[in-house]
């Protein structure tokens, strides 16, 4: 055996006992016991089961996040046209907000992180909703431009978080009816890859992220098939993280998943995240995952970002936070 062979036994040995998992798994205890509390009095009174799962969440979020973020509930997303959004049940408020504006429910956008609907039983619907609004806010906030990473992703992180789900009769396949309609949702309601939402996590079941790539000039392909594959479209989709996947990580947890994939994302607008990020991919929360895309053509960029891309300014595989990388995650 190699000694990086040894190296990585030793890593992966390390990785799959590591406390990090048991303080992860400590909120997954503590969100599923939420849940049986919260079902036990739901149909006396739906609302107060709802405003409970907001809290829920909400409180996940604050023990998790560094704690320059205000994490508040129940609010409308107010777009600099003086356009509001639909009701958002959780928000990342950025650490310059105003305190003064704190308990105004009308939060300006130009403050917020990240925005997350939040379910206590997902259903399809719940899902269907969750794009057409992540779609409406994202449309109302002004584009940026200047480089791949800017024009796909918007600075808000859109979301929808559950404690659980409808679909479990004995034959039910929960997993596949969440991909099929997360994917038919975006390819409904989505027209541009910023507006897509960036996670989808079912506490009991599974995380979905967003993934997008940059489009490649097809005549820089030597082989005609990859050509067509992979030339002259950039795409977007979802990967599911689930533990029902081959090959996954033994301590994987779709709430470990949740958390990896916020604090990278917050890490391109929050660089003393990055140290943290890093560390969450060296103990591999996200664990394995699988998914499918969506081809966009590449007039989706502005021409002076296409023009850059046809000529092969995006790097493959590319930095950890490089705006012109390939693949964005």
């Amino acid at each position: 055996m190699s000694e990086s062979q040894k190296y990585n036994d030793v890593a992966a040995t390390a990785a799959s006992v590591h406390e990090l998992h048991d303080f992860v798994a400590v909120s997954q205890r503590r969100i599923q016991e939420a849940y049986d509390r919260i079902q036990k009095r739901a149909t006396e009174d739906p609302g107060t089961a709802g405003d409970q799962a907001e809290e829920d969440w909400a409180k996940l979020l604050r023990e998790w996040l560094p704690p320059y973020f205000q994490v508040v509930t129940k609010g409308r997303i107010l777009a600099p046209s003086g356009i509001a959004s639909p009701h958002v049940d959780v928000l990342v408020l950025m650490p310059s907000y105003p305190q003064g504006f704190l308990s105004q429910k009308l939060y300006m956008a130009g403050g917020i992180a990240a925005a997350f609907e939040c379910k206590t039983t997902l259903k399809a619907d719940h899902i269907r909703c969750t794009l057409e609004t992540s779609s409406e806010i994202q449309r109302a906030m002004p584009k940026r431009d200047g480089s791949p990473y800017k024009e796909l992703n918007s600075p808000i992180i859109y979301g929808l978080l559950a404690h659980s789900h409808s679909w479990k009769a004995e034959n039910s396949k929960p997993i596949e009816i969440v991909s099929k309609t997360l994917f038919e949702s975006d390819s409904t309601f989505v027209r541009h890859p910023r507006e897509a939402i960036d996670i989808l996590c079912v506490a009991d079941l599974g995380t979905w992220t967003v993934t997008k790539m940059n489009g490649i000039n097809p005549n820089r392909f030597s082989d005609p098939v990859m050509a067509t594959l992979y030339g002259g479209h950039a795409n977007s989709g979802y990967m599911c993280h689930a533990k029902s996947l081959p090959r996954q990580e033994v301590n994987f947890s779709p709430l470990g998943t949740l958390f990896s994939a916020l604090y990278h994302k917050l890490a391109w607008a929050y660089p003393d995240m990055r140290n943290l990020d890093d560390y969450f991919g060296q103990v591999r929360l996200r664990g394995t995952a699988e998914g499918i895309s969506r081809n966009w053509d590449l007039s989706i960029y502005s021409e002076k970002t296409r023009d850059k891309v046809l000529n092969g300014e995006c790097h493959n595989p590319g930095g950890a936070f490089d705006e012109w990388s390939q693949v964005f995650f």
